[in-house]
C-alpha cells in the first residue's frame, strides 16, 4: 500500500495509510456535507490529527487492539471521540491503518491487517 504522509518526531515515525486518509476525508465530509455542520467537521478533522500526534509521541499508552491478537502487540488502538483509529507499530514506525467508527462489527478492523 502507498504511504502518502510521514513525520518524524523523537524515535517514532508516523505514515499515515491511503486507507486512513480515505477514512479522514469520509468522516469529516458526511459532517460537513450531509450533517451540514462543516465548523464540527473541521473540529473533527483537528482532533484525530491531535490523537496522531499523541501516538507518535508515546504509541504503547495506548491499548492492544483486541480484535488483531498478536504475541508482540504490534496492533493498537486510539479512541477519538466516536472513532477508534488502529495502528500498527513496527520498530521506531508507526503506521495508521484505519479509523473506524465505534459501533462497527469488529470484522471491520481485523481487515485492516490486510490493508497495510
Amino acid at each position: 500500500m502507498v504511504i502518502t504522509e510521514e513525520k518524524t518526531s523523537g524515535h517514532y515515525s508516523l505514515r499515515i495509510s491511503v486507507n486512513a486518509l480515505q477514512n479522514i476525508r469520509e468522516i469529516t465530509g458526511y459532517i460537513s456535507f450531509v450533517k451540514h455542520q462543516p465548523i464540527n467537521a473541521i473540529k473533527v478533522g483537528d482532533k484525530i490529527f491531535e490523537i496522531f500526534e499523541r501516538i507518535q509521541l508515546n504509541p504503547f499508552s495506548f491499548r492492544e487492539c483486541e480484535e488483531i491478537q498478536t504475541k508482540t502487540k504490534i496492533y493498537r488502538k486510539a479512541v477519538c471521540m466516536s472513532w477508534l483509529i488502529i495502528y500498527k507499530v513496527s520498530g521506531s514506525e508507526i503506521l495508521i491503518l484505519g479509523i473506524i467508527h465505534a459501533s462497527r462489527r469488529n470484522s471491520l478492523i481485523r481487515n485492516l491487517r490486510k490493508k497495510q
